[in-house]
């Protein structure tokens, strides 16, 4: 269990939520560390000395933990398992694969001293019905793969080394993968990443969408997939994608290329970035953009021609970042600026980020703090480069990437 010791922030959350009555829900792309997340902490739970018959988990990726039953067959063989007058810790792993879960979710919430935790690597599962049925009654807990800092020190490196060349691991991270067995096959060479990637890649399309959805034509989905991929960071519409499609000799209506869009961030594969309007302070709903869950699909997304600009690679690991500290991320748009992102923090405040690779040149340098300059308001604005000097100006704070990343700047 060594290697999965780095995931602290999220085991601290679901620590918080013990005994409160409120089901966890800890969703996320698959393979991201979901399951394992759910181990040790069922481990933590025995060395506060629940006993282990108080602890049930099931995994329902396991044909055997669901077929030929019903939910309420489940149901009733879960509640014959539970420990009279003690808590009852139930595991549910991948949830969304036995019909009509939301019942059994229910109908175990509603049994007096028990303690619902439950997993899935579709948003399909938050939807509709489940939401609707325990509006106000769980919380999310949305997990990613590793984070720059976990990546490192599940590679045993030290971060608090002045001297190691961020940069050149930087590029191993965005280059091979940062999910959690991904990095265990580090040794292996990247043949044994990239399979491992494409498996899971192939997973999620058959099994989460082209089945879920019954998509039968691949071709023009996959050519979505690769055409965002290819785009990370840059506005897109439906309509606009439909367009370029067009142009490519094919032809895909843009009311299908936004039900691709939604299968796609409903998976996790994608994240989507709505505009905000600076000036009028909403949010707009055209011209969004898409981040990647971790960077080193694009091996298997675009493939050989992967030059996606080095800018934007580092855009979308910062924009991850931001999710992964809580918060609620936008894109900014003013007539006259735009600025990467805009973010409401954990404690409600508002706080700005511009995002470059590097500060080279006088155009670069006003380019970028001009975006900034133009937001008049007194909220924290920050610029992050690789750049090892900074300068700060305007009161507009310039940190070095990698140290944010870290959270090397306090």
């Amino acid at each position: 269990m060594e290697k999965y010791i780095n995931r602290k922030e999220y085991i601290s959350k679901l620590l918080s939520y013990q005994n409160k009555d409120l089901i966890k829900v800890v969703s996320g792309l698959r393979r991201s560390g979901k399951s394992t997340l759910l181990e040790i902490y069922s481990e933590h739970l025995l060395k506060q000395g629940v006993g282990k018959r108080q602890v049930q988990c099931y995994n329902f990726e396991l044909p055997e933990n669901y077929l030929n039953k019903t939910w309420s067959d489940i149901y009733f063989d879960i509640k014959k398992k539970m420990q009279p007058n003690k808590t009852n810790y139930i595991f549910l792993d991948e949830v969304q694969n036995i019909p009509f879960f939301e019942k059994l979710v229910d109908g175990l919430f509603v049994t007096e001293k028990t303690d619902i935790y439950i997993t899935g690597s579709n948003a399909f599962l938050l939807s509709s019905e489940l939401a609707t049925l325990l509006s106000g009654r769980y919380i999310e807990i949305s997990i990613l793969p590793f984070s720059f800092k976990e990546y490192l020190k599940a590679r045993n490196i030290d971060i608090e080394n002045k001297y190691l060349n961020y940069e050149t691991l930087f590029f191993d991270y965005v280059n091979e993968t940062s999910l959690p067995k991904g990095v265990a096959l580090r040794e292996s060479g990247f043949d044994k990443i990239y399979e491992y990637l494409d498996a899971i890649y192939t997973t999620i399309i058959e099994k989460d969408i082209t089945q879920r959805h019954q998509i039968n034509d691949k071709r023009a989905f996959a050519n979505i997939v690769k055409f965002v991929a290819s785009n990370i960071g840059n506005q897109l519409s439906p309509s606009n994608i439909s367009k370029k499609l067009k142009l490519d000799g094919q032809n895909i209506h843009h009311s299908t290329v936004e039900k691709y869009l939604d299968y796609l961030v409903s998976s996790f594969v994608f994240y989507k970035v709505n505009r905000f309007d600076l000036k009028g302070k909403k949010q707009l709903a055209t011209q969004e953009k898409y981040y990647l869950v971790d960077a080193g699909l694009l091996n298997v997304l675009v493939g050989k021609e992967r030059i996606t600009e080095r800018g934007h690679i580092l855009e979308n690991i910062v924009y991850l970042e931001l999710i992964r500290r809580g918060n609620k991320v936008w894109t900014g748009t003013a007539r006259n600026t735009e600025v990467d992102f805009v973010c409401k923090n954990p404690i409600g405040e508002i706080e700005y980020y511009q995002v470059a690779w590097q500060l080279s040149g006088e155009n670069t340098v006003e380019r970028e703090f001009g975006a900034l300059e133009k937001i008049n308001d007194n909220y924290p604005k920050y610029l992050l480069t690789t750049d090892s000097f900074t300068q700060n100006r305007s009161g507009i704070r310039h940190l070095n990437v990698f140290n944010w990343l870290l959270n090397l700047n306090e």
